[in-house]
């Protein structure tokens, strides 16, 4: 307690690494400009359903930075990861943070015009 982190710690002393999403497939092909207008949606709406804006806004620039950027942010947020994809995460007051994997990764099925 009172240590930097130490809400990432799990039991055996190692911090929960970010991992990326498994694959996964939205429930019908969707297009690149598809993907973004429901991520953007999502971003925008989020924060009505409770919570710091501060934790939406570090869970946004996490999901879409690089991996070691991504644990950076959570970690200086305070973030307590669930799920190691970013998919459930607590802030330190205990507030739950659900994000869906379309703004976490793309879909098997994402449509690419050539």
């Amino acid at each position: 307690m009172g240590c930097s982190g130490s809400s990432q710690v799990k039991g055996n002393g190692t911090v929960k690494k970010i991992r990326k999403p498994k694959p996964w497939k939205h429930p019908q092909p969707i297009t690149k400009s598809q993907l973004i207008q429901l991520r953007d949606e999502f971003w925008d709406t989020a924060p009505h359903y409770g919570g710091s804006k501060e934790i939406w806004d570090a869970l946004r620039a996490a999901a879409e930075a690089d991996l070691a950027l991504a644990q950076a942010i959570v970690d200086s947020a305070g973030v307590i990861i669930q799920n190691p994809d970013l998919t459930v995460c607590f802030d330190e007051r205990g507030a739950k943070y659900e994000l869906p994997k379309y703004v976490l990764s793309e879909p098997a099925n994402l449509i690419k015009h050539s």
